[in-house]
């Protein structure tokens, strides 16, 4: 599990642009003035993957997602690395699952969406026109209530689980090391 974890990190900081690589692209080189929205430390890990979730379930718009997060990690002083790549969870594969659970707790929370119709209008492939006319229906209050609510739970159930991990891994690092560090040295004649 620890190798495979091990190589997950590696391939993971290969992928990461390099400092001078955000410097030179327009977009991203205001962030660059404040170095710790780069850095991976127990507190802007969790922050950045409670903003990514926050913003990447809400929005469910691929552009606004990572540009709103990133924007979201400034005051929150969140990873901005870790936030975009969270954005990533809601997805073409799962964005129909997550309007429809969105959809049943906007429901469930007394608003009134037909999923009948939502599924109906996924099933036909309709374009920009009907689903703007059902969103103009009783659906929207639903669905943006349901997001709103999914996307602070996830995002609160992330901040603890990545707090979690952030705290064991750190652990884990830190008694190989007091391990390490109490064995006598080898003895070579």
């Amino acid at each position: 599990m620890s190798t495979m974890f091990a190589r997950f990190s590696r391939w993971f900081h290969r992928q990461m642009p390099t400092h001078a690589q955000l410097e030179a692209n327009r977009l991203t080189a205001p962030f660059t003035r404040r170095p710790e929205l780069f850095r991976f430390t127990r507190r802007s890990v969790p922050r950045g993957v409670a903003v990514g979730l926050l913003v990447g379930i809400f929005a469910l718009i691929p552009g606004v997602q990572i540009v709103g997060a990133a924007l979201l990690c400034v005051p929150w002083r969140g990873n901005i690395p870790i936030a975009a790549a969270m954005t990533f969870l809601s997805n073409p594969a799962t964005t129909p699952f997550i309007l429809a659970a969105a959809i049943w707790v906007g429901n469930r929370l007394g608003f009134h969406a037909d999923l009948s119709t939502f599924y109906a209008l996924y099933e036909s492939g309709a374009g920009p026109r009907a689903w703007g006319y059902w969103l103009l229906s009783d659906a929207a209050p639903a669905l943006v209530i349901g997001l709103l609510v999914i996307s602070t739970v996830a995002a609160a159930i992330g901040y603890v689980l990545a707090l979690w991990f952030w705290r064991t891994w750190i652990g884990r690092k830190h008694r190989a090391r007091l391990a390490r560090s109490s064995r006598p040295p080898d003895f070579v004649p």
